[in-house]
């Protein structure tokens, strides 16, 4: 089954992605320079943790700019897929120091909640208004490509807990210096490390069963046994794969037992139709079927390669 794509829009997509990626890295160098040098002028082991937290999201800015290019690589004889699960790599590592990174939000809270400390509040407010600036706006460029790409989700998340942080830092720096309630940083630390770790498992599992080539979840293949089953010469359909290379491609494998011996030019036609069908029902877009009449082998559904 022919499908044609635009690769000239596919560019200039990967372009704007590559780019919008690259301001995101530059604004957070930007940031955590000014929250290192903040943090140690002020005291405000906020501020410190806050720069940890955004380092680790420079990486993981670079990790997923690094994944994007290479996903646009061409194919190759030692390479025949190219490097098209490079993305969903890149959001397994990224999403991983998610859930980490939220751990760590978690004891430093715990451990922050009883040392609270005086700091200086002014330096803090004027920081924190500098990463929650700087961050939305890098949540704003990736936002559009985080609803369908996994990399991007990855950096997107990072980004915009980052954004929260800088919130909890701002509202702890406003509360400690005009109130003196220095445990509301501590509480609202422990709020989005809670979130994080939520939404950085999620797309961690998600990653984890493309990477272990499981069905996707909205596939279910008794269905497309059945649907495959319809047509007149097939007798059984067996020995069934599916799996996701990456997000935009869905691919089958399955053995086809038929009827009687048929023509290849028979087949040829047969096989378009499956095509069309697996294509418009269940959004598989790369199919490769065996053909088979009067093979002694197991005929299950599943086998065990």
């Amino acid at each position: 089954m022919g499908h044609h794509h635009s690769h000239s829009h596919t560019h200039q997509h990967g372009d704007l992605k590559g780019r919008n990626l690259l301001i995101s890295i530059a604004l957070n160098i930007l940031i955590t320079t000014a929250q290192v040098i903040g943090g140690l002028v002020s005291g405000s082991l906020s501020l410190l943790s806050d720069a940890l937290h955004n380092s680790s999201d420079v990486i993981s800015l670079v990790i997923s700019y690094i994944a994007a290019k290479f996903s646009r690589k061409n194919a190759s004889l030692h390479k025949t897929f190219g490097y098209k699960r490079a993305e969903i790599v890149a959001a397994f590592v990224n999403s991983a120091t998610l859930v980490v990174i939220a751990i760590f939000l978690i004891i430093e809270a715990i451990e922050r909640f009883q040392n609270p400390q005086d700091i200086e509040s002014n330096l803090v407010i004027w920081l924190s208004l500098l990463g929650i600036l700087a961050n939305g706006f890098s949540v704003l460029l990736l936002k559009r490509d985080a609803n369908s790409n996994m990399n991007m989700k990855s950096a997107y998340l990072h980004l915009f807990t980052d954004m929260l942080a800088s919130v909890a830092v701002l509202i702890g720096g406003l509360l400690m210096k005009y109130f003196e309630m220095f445990w509301v940083d501590s509480v609202l630390t422990l709020a989005i490390a809670v979130y994080l770790i939520f939404v950085g498992y999620d797309l961690l599992k998600n990653s984890y069963k493309v990477l272990m080539l499981f069905t996707p979840e909205n596939i279910h293949i008794k269905e497309i046994v059945n649907e495959i089953q319809k047509f007149d010469l097939i007798k059984n359909v067996h020995h069934v794969h599916v799996w996701q290379l990456n997000e935009d491609e869905t691919h089958l494998e399955a053995h086809i037992d038929f009827t009687k011996d048929i023509l290849l030019s028979d087949f040829d036609k047969i096989l378009v139709e499956i095509e069309e069908v697996l294509y418009h029902k269940f959004d598989i877009n790369h199919i490769n079927i065996q053909p088979e009449f009067g093979k002694c082998d197991a005929k299950d559904v599943i086998v065990q390669d």
